[in-house]
């Protein structure tokens, strides 16, 4: 078989990944140990999110004619790449976390939403809380005056009540 046949589906495995995709963060993993690098896989995967080291030139020819060949300057050296299609600041969110306990890992640039990010960028989006965090605190927002103009009815039939 050619080298071109064996890279083939590769390539497709990577084009596969992207399409669809609100994120794709690139890593630089170089200096962590297996035991980190095993918790860190486990906890993208139960966040649904594809952790896979590819060869560099691999990633090139899958992101050609996309959003993510903006990528290209951050493929050098060892290069892990997650990629979420469900949750835009997921990977960036939990690699940065994950780099406070590793400080060897080091996010290298990622598109979000189309959108290319350098280090310092993905750095600020890894702050940006989930989108279950963010109903959750829209819910409670708007729940409170509700309760509270609830509780001010009450008080004043309880008063009438009284009277």
């Amino acid at each position: 078989m050619a080298k071109v046949e064996l890279k083939q589906p590769v390539v497709a495995e990577i084009a596969e990944l992207f399409d669809g995709a609100q994120t794709a963060v690139v890593v630089d993993y170089r200096g962590l140990t297996v035991e980190q690098d095993t918790v860190l896989r486990k906890q993208l995967r139960e966040a649904g999110i594809t952790y896979k080291v590819y060869k560099n030139t691999m990633i090139r020819f899958a992101a050609k004619g996309t959003p993510f060949e903006a990528l290209e300057p951050n493929l050098e050296g060892p290069t892990a790449l997650a990629v979420s299609k469900t949750d835009a600041t997921a990977p960036a969110r939990i690699i940065a976390n994950f780099a406070k306990t590793a400080p060897k890992l080091e996010i290298k640039g990622g598109i979000v939403e189309d959108s290319y990010y350098d280090a310092k960028g993905m750095q600020v989006i890894a702050t940006i809380p989930s989108r279950e965090e963010l109903l959750g605190k829209l819910l409670g927002s708007i729940q409170s005056p509700i309760t509270n103009l609830a509780r001010v009815l009450n008080q004043i039939a309880e008063a009438k009540a009284e009277a």
